[in-house]
């Protein structure tokens, strides 16, 4: 399967839910909810919004990254799904302790 054809397949939201169940990961599915709900999103939605988010603002070496880890698996879907979600925790995080941390406006 190419890169391009896995990346259509996570914007249906339907196919993102499914690869999320598919991926037997309770922790990162539980992860994934709370970060969904902080947004106000379905785990699907969430899913398909972090997947928008890597192809848009991912650096070269995330691309170099991703590719590699789905050079080596049998199920590149799985691994691109797990490392875009991983990514998109992390910048969700990231953003959450910018915006704790910045000065209240005026002060």
């Amino acid at each position: 399967m190419m890169l391009g054809d896995i990346i259509a397949r996570f914007e249906d939201e339907a196919a993102a839910t499914q690869a999320l169940a598919d991926l037997r990961n309770p922790a990162l599915t539980t992860r994934i909810g709370a970060a969904a709900a902080e947004e106000d999103l379905t785990i699907g939605e969430f899913a398909t919004r972090a997947v928008e988010r890597f192809v848009a603002g991912a650096s070269d070496e995330d691309w170099v990254t991703i590719v590699g880890r789905m050079s080596r698996t049998d199920d590149p879907g799985r691994a691109f799904l797990a490392h875009v979600l991983g990514f998109a925790l992390q910048t969700q995080h990231a953003g959450r302790a910018a915006h704790l941390s910045s000065p209240p406006p005026g002060a």
